[in-house]
């Protein structure tokens, strides 16, 4: 799948501004850290910009390719899983990107699953740090 390859790649290098075109605009993307998705293009290129910033010795290490019911409307899209490693915190994370696209081939849904738990907190923590400086979300305590 070419947005899968394109989407790897702007990755692992890094570039944010070769992400906008894979996302639909109302991209959900399902965070391990978050029990609502994130919502529409802009929230999730913010989130990127974060994720970025935020892993370290990101790499990712194999791909599937297949299809999967989507959650937003329960039909199955084409869909690519990337198996990945990172460090957070100096917390080493497992995880995999589950993509699935639509008719057009753009990414419409996002979920990401990371273990161990204690990866997931670290994570959690830096992706909320670098929301509320990037001001994205408010800060917890509302200040």
């Amino acid at each position: 799948m070419e947005t899968a390859e394109r989407f790897r790649a702007a990755v692992e290098k890094r570039d944010l501004a070769a992400l906008e075109g894979l996302f639909t605009e109302d991209i959900r993307l399902y965070s391990p850290v978050k029990f609502t998705p994130f919502e529409g293009k802009g929230m999730v290129l913010g989130l990127f910009g974060v994720l970025l910033r935020t892993f370290e010795d990101f790499r990712y290490t194999g791909d599937f390719e297949g299809a999967a019911e989507t959650s937003a409307d329960g039909q199955e899209a084409p869909s690519a899983i990337l198996v990945f490693r990172a460090t957070v915190r100096g917390k080493e994370i497992h995880g995999i990107d589950l993509l699935q696209f639509d008719e057009a081939g753009l990414i419409k849904e996002f979920t990401v699953m990371v273990r161990p738990q204690s990866a997931v907190h670290a994570l959690g923590q830096a992706v909320l740090d670098g929301l509320v400086t990037d001001g994205l979300v408010p800060r917890p305590d509302g200040s």
